[in-house]
């Protein structure tokens, strides 16, 4: 049970850095509760809406203001990448700099769940195995969600606890069957001929470089 959130007491390498991360979604906080094959449970919190809307929030997720980019970005900033990785991708990465939106100019942010699992799905972009058009599609199969970083302590504040929700047996086992399938897909994708039609990570610079 986490009672009172703290401010910064998540892992440092996960999506969006250091937050208390939430989701409105139930399902999906069960599943990731018992992703260790045991029942676990779910603390259920409520926020303060008229507060919450005083919070500057970025979200990620709003394609009238953000590009699947912007978020590739954040997640690429925070996420701990392996040296080999980024020697053999940097003009790529140097490139999705541009994209960075400092986080640290927000209380909450809102966006796309990576998952340790799906790390490799963005990474194959960077290294432009996966085209920029399939991107974002990659992230809705198996249905991950939507995530909610709670970065400052103001936003914090707003957050308290209600209740804790146990699982039901159902859930155990049902996160990694949901990875699975999403990764079938996936890989199913990553099997097609490269299609001349769609845009890959070096069309998108070698356009912005003409």
């Amino acid at each position: 049970m986490i009672e009172h959130p703290i401010k910064g007491g998540s892992d440092p390498f996960n999506d969006y850095g250091p937050s208390f991360y939430l989701t409105t979604e139930l399902d999906n906080a069960k599943s990731w509760a018992c992703k260790n094959n045991s029942i676990g449970v779910v603390n259920q919190y409520s926020v303060d809406n008229k507060k919450y809307h005083e919070l500057k929030v970025l979200d990620l997720t709003n394609k009238d203001m953000y590009t699947v980019l912007n978020w590739l970005a954040v997640l690429m900033h925070f996420r701990k990448i392996d040296s080999s990785v980024i020697r053999r991708n940097k003009p790529a990465l140097d490139w999705l700099e541009k994209y960075y939106i400092d986080v640290n100019d927000y209380d909450v942010i809102k966006g796309f769940r990576a998952d340790d699992s799906y790390f490799r799905f963005p990474l194959a972009f960077i290294s432009g195995e996966l085209s920029y058009d399939d991107l974002e599609e990659i992230f809705k199969l198996g249905n991950l969600g939507i995530q909610y970083a709670f970065m400052s302590q103001a936003a914090i504040d707003l957050l308290t606890f209600q209740k804790i929700i146990e699982c039901d047996e159902s859930f155990v086992g049902h996160y990694y069957s949901v990875i699975t399938k999403a990764t079938a897909q996936f890989d199913e994708i990553l099997e097609r001929p490269r299609d001349p039609q769609k845009t890959y990570i070096f069309d998108l610079i070698r356009k912005e470089n003409e």
